[in-house]
């Protein structure tokens, strides 16, 4: 026989996390007055919230931004580790599989009519000489530590990817097709992240500008290095260039937008210089008659 039972007052039962009800808390958000268990507590200037709460009142909290217009972040660069980190693999898989990698992934003018995504990926490639890379990643370090916090990392990724397309298209430019012993060709083949980095250097003179420093220094960094180019053999200044041009383009739109219209040509301004660099692109390889005889 059962008999009824008194169902006790809500207020003996012990306080549950309303995220996690089989966790007892006797710790209350400050701002909701809700129990929160460990898991779901976030420090405050006084007490703790819950993460409801936090996430609620980031999502009211006003935009910080930088001088260019970018999302300020605080913390380490993590675009410029990450570019440095893919770069570091590509090198190690380059090594490890005797060229095919590099095969397949680098950059000429010929082939980029047929495989167009090679234009990007020959970045993340470099020569088997080791002072080609370490030079590299550490002119990407130095640039990246100063320009992604500066310029958000939107668009400091928007920057590093045109450049990267942008010395591939300084080498289409810059170069035509010649008749060899077995049919028509066109080259160099290229790999490196210099265009990207020439990029950065490139940004760097009309970003230092605007924030009301000398860019004479960097000047002269990109006159040396412009210089050894056309001095030592196998380096392709082409590609150069293609970044430096780019990278300066860009740079300029990101420093120069008015403080209101920041936000539309952070978004506007790489949208536009992409449209530009396909159309010259495709105007060369028109020019040259490469696409009749690639897709003819």
């Amino acid at each position: 026989m059962s008999t009824e039972q008194p169902v006790p007052p809500q207020g003996d039962a012990p306080p549950v996390c309303p995220r996690h009800p089989d966790r007892v808390s006797y710790v209350r958000c400050q701002r909701c007055g809700r129990p929160a268990c460990p898991e779901c507590q976030r420090p405050a200037a006084v007490g703790v919230q819950c993460v409801d709460c936090v996430r609620e009142a980031a999502k009211t909290a006003p935009r910080v931004t930088t001088a260019m217009g970018g999302r300020a972040r605080g913390g380490r660069p993590v675009v410029t580790f990450t570019l440095i980190g893919l770069c570091v693999a590509s090198f190690l898989m380059q090594q490890a599989s005797g060229g095919q990698w590099t095969s397949a992934l680098l950059f000429a003018p010929g082939i980029g009519a047929i495989e167009p995504w090679r234009f990007l990926t020959a970045a993340f490639l470099h020569a088997t000489n080791i002072t080609h890379i370490l030079f590299n990643m550490w002119a990407l370090y130095v640039t990246g530590q100063f320009l992604e916090p500066v310029l958000g990392r939107a668009r400091f990724v928007a920057l590093c990817v045109l450049s990267a397309v942008g010395g591939s298209v300084g080498v289409v430019l810059l170069s035509d097709p010649v008749q060899t012993g077995v049919g028509v060709a066109w080259g160099p083949s290229v790999v490196g992240a210099s265009g990207m980095v020439f990029g950065l250097f490139g940004a760097m003179v009309p970003v230092l500008r605007r924030l009301g420093s000398n860019a004479a220094q960097v000047l002269v960094l990109i006159a040396i290095n412009a210089a050894i180019g056309f001095v030592v053999p196998g380096i392709a200044w082409e590609a150069h260039l293609g970044g430096l041009v780019t990278g300066f383009a860009l740079g300029a739109a990101f420093s120069r937008a008015p403080r209101d219209r920041q936000r539309l040509v952070g978004w506007l301004a790489p949208v536009a210089l992409a449209v530009v660099l396909v159309v010259l692109t495709l105007w060369k390889y028109s020019a040259t008659g490469w696409l009749g005889l690639v897709y003819g």
